[in-house]
Parts: C-alpha cells; structure tokens; sequence
C-alpha cells in the first residue's frame, strides 16, 4: 500500500487545530461557543413568517438593552454593570460585565417595523417578521 502525502490534507489539519484554540471546539457543527466568550448564547430559528430569536442575558433589565435592525444585520447591545463591592474578593467570577454588542446576520430581510421584543427570566425573545420580499409566494403556471 503507497501512502501519498497531501500538503493540503497538512494545512486543513494544522487550520482546525488553531481554530480549535481559538473558537473552541468545530466539531460540533459550527456552534461554536460564543458564551465562553463573554457573549451570550443565541438560538435563531424560522417560524413560517417570522424568524425568531432567543438570547441568554442573565441579570440584565429590559432598560439596559438596545436592539436594533439594520438590512440583514440585527445589533443587540447590553449593558452589564460593574458593581463593585468594596473589600471583596472574587474566587471565581465566569459572568461577564460591562457593555457588549452582538451584531447577528439574518437569513432574510425582516419588517423592522413590527419586531417585537420580550425579555422573562433572563432570556430575551426577539420575534423578527419576514418582510414581504422574503415571504415565498406561490407563482401560478399559465397555459
């Protein structure tokens, strides 16, 4: 059995190791793990007219969060206040503080019009209508 070297099969290994320092694990299909990061964990989904969104923002009031759809790109900015407490010592803190923005690119145009907004027990619900260009129609066939 020959055994060729591929210079290419090299640089696609040597790619996912650093990417996997980088990102985190890519093995698990491209979610890569942005709460790790400090940015919260996002679930996007499309629900026939609408896409729909949901955020982890633990700790966070609706007063401290600023949404906003531009073409495909949907912003969210959160601020997360610092409290400092005079004389103590974290032992572990893992919950990120301060302000953050997390600018996701949407499948579809959407009607920014009437995105509707919904922030229960720290997860925050975005229901994004699809604009009419982005709805399907049903073209009729003419004989």
């Amino acid at each position: 059995m020959t055994v060729y070297f591929n210079p290419f099969h090299q640089l696609r290994s040597e790619m996912d190791r650093l990417l996997n320092g980088f990102l985190g694990s890519t093995t698990n299909g491209g979610a890569y793990p942005a709460a790790g990061r400090g940015q919260p964990a996002v679930n996007l989904w499309d629900q026939n007219d609408a896409l729909m969104l949901e955020m982890e923002i633990p700790g966070v009031k609706s007063e401290q969060i600023d949404i906003s759809v531009a073409g495909l790109d949907l912003t969210v900015k959160v601020q997360r206040p610092d409290i400092a407490e005079e004389g103590l010592t974290y032992h572990r803190r893992e919950r990120p503080v301060g302000d953050f923005t997390r600018v996701l690119r949407l499948p579809c145009e959407v009607d920014s019009n009437k995105v509707a907004a919904e922030l229960l027990n720290g997860v925050l619900t975005l229901t994004l209508p699809k604009a009419e260009v982005a709805k399907p129609r049903k073209i009729p066939v003419s004989s």
